[in-house]
């Protein structure tokens, strides 16, 4: 154990839009992206939506990944890599619901399995899998989801009360506490709050519409901070010997799906092994 000062890191967008069906949740995605990223053709969209992402096809030349049942979480995660892959800066992916709550999604898993509380056990580590994809992804990832009523029962002079209590987002439990950010629609003219803002930038403000300048916004302090990345590539080009190399490699883990970390790491090794 070892106790440091705190320093802010530049990191990649984790951002969550909730709401129900049309409320404005693809549309407002696609605008905060390109307000990360300026640049349509860096943006891909992972449409599990029935090809909704298409009809904004008038915004700009942005890319398209068309997924179908069954919605098991190695589908999502596959559609992830191949996004990175394919170089795109920001991914949409629209929704996750069908992950959870969809044809072939984990609620569906779960039931095949036997629908036992011990099935969970083949369940989770799958959806924990999908779920890391994102947190990890070297991409900023937006993730939209459905909302649907919440009902409460209680029991009022010996008869059973059935209340609703607001909406929920169908997807599982907590995963809005692993965001930077989570929108939520409150309304079909797009007017949203912020349900969690680790940028500060939001929390406790009035309710807005979405545009690009909210992308611009939140990528300026995505980038505020020290650069890990290229301190990491700084410490890799001092290393004196290849065991200083596998030391540095192994402390930054969460880097080496970094192309420039990998190449100074490889660099590296050839000119220490030609010493």
């Amino acid at each position: 154990m070892e106790l440091k000062k705190a320093v802010k890191k530049q990191v990649k967008l984790r951002l969550g839009m909730s709401g129900a069906s049309g409320f404005g949740k693809t549309y407002s995605a696609l605008l905060l992206s390109y307000g990360i990223t300026n640049d349509w053709g860096k943006i891909a969209v992972i449409d599990s939506e029935n090809k909704s992402a298409s009809l904004y096809a008038d915004l700009g030349e942005f890319q398209v990944l068309e997924i179908s049942a069954p919605f098991d979480p190695e589908k999502y995660i596959s559609a992830i890599k191949y996004c990175e892959d394919a170089g795109m800066e920001v991914i949409i992916i629209d929704s996750i619901t069908h992950e959870w709550d969809g044809e072939g999604g984990c609620l569906e898993i779960h039931s095949k399995l036997g629908g036992k509380y011990q099935d969970w056990a083949k369940v989770t580590p799958r959806h924990q899998k999908f779920i890391n994809s994102i947190l990890q992804s070297k991409s900023h990832v937006i993730t939209t989801v459905r909302r649907k009523q919440d009902y409460e029962m209680s029991s009022e002079g010996g008869k059973t009360k059935v209340t609703k209590v607001g909406t929920k987002e169908v997807t599982r439990e907590g995963f809005e506490y692993e965001l930077t950010c989570n929108f939520e629609f409150i309304n079909d003219k797009h007017m949203v709050n912020a349900s969690k803002d680790r940028t500060r930038l939001f929390m406790g403000k009035p309710e807005f519409i979405i545009t690009t300048e909210t992308g611009k916004k939140i990528i300026e302090w995505c980038n505020s901070g020290v650069n890990e990345v290229m301190e990491a590539i700084n410490e890799m080009d001092k290393c004196d010997s290849l065991e200083d190399v596998k030391k540095t490699w192994t402390k930054y883990l969460h880097l080496q799906k970094t192309e420039s970390f990998l190449n100074k790491k490889e660099e590296m090794k050839i000119a220490l092994t030609k010493k």
